[in-house]
Order: structure tokens, then sequence, then C-alpha cells
């Protein structure tokens, strides 16, 4: 279980660069910010300072997972497992988070809190 739970939590780590990538570095495309439901230019430059600072976010979640996997399966298991499992968790919060901004964000949601959520089990039975 554990394995499987750390798949989980890899791709979930993957997503999550993946969102940085798109709100601070790839984010004056108008492709990532109507992603996003942005509908204009005018709108995505306001928004842009807002998008730039999530994705770090994003990053430093992912980062963290990711540091913290390492560490589960090399020298200090617990600390990695400590460092995971709050990293995850941010991850799953910050899903419902985004759910409570209305019914449209729910792909986006499950995307972003699934993997962390299923992975973060299977890892603490595992």
């Amino acid at each position: 279980m554990a394995i499987i739970g750390t798949i989980l939590i890899g791709a979930a780590v993957i997503v999550h660069v993946g969102f940085f990538a798109m709100e601070s570095v790839l984010w004056s495309s108008p492709g990532v910010w109507r992603r996003f439901g942005i509908p204009d230019q005018r709108d995505a430059d306001a928004v842009r300072p807002m998008a730039y600072n999530q994705g770090f976010y994003n990053l430093f979640l992912a980062g963290g997972a990711a540091v913290g996997l390492v560490l589960y399966w090399t020298t200090l298991h617990q600390v990695g497992f400590g460092l995971v499992f709050f990293c995850a968790t941010c991850m799953v919060l910050a899903a419902i988070v985004l759910l409570t901004t209305g019914g449209r964000y729910l792909r986006a949601a499950l995307l972003q809190g699934v993997l962390p959520l299923v992975g973060l089990v299977l890892l603490t039975i595992g």
C-alpha cells in the first residue's frame, strides 16, 4: 500500500508543479488564463500577481511533498512521513476550499485533491 500511496503522492507533486508552471510561468498565454475562467486580457493582467503568488504556493507544496517522499524511503522515515502528511493534507484542504468557491471548480478540485487524499490514506495504512 505504501508504494501505491507514494506513486499517487508523486502524481500529486507533478500536478502541483504543473499548476505552478501555468500560474507563475505561462500565465501570459491566453490558453492558460482562459483555462482558469479568465475572459479577457485585461482581467488576466489584473489577476496576474495573484496567479503568480498562487503558483508558488503550489510549487512549495509539491517540493515539500517530494522531499518528504525521499526522506520517507531513505534514512528519515518518520520525518518524511510527517512532511508528506502535512503537504498532502494542505493539498486536500486547498481543494476543499476551491470547492467552496463554486461548483464550476469541481473538476479542478478533484484534480487537486483526490491524488493526495488517496495517496495519504494508502501511505498511512501501508
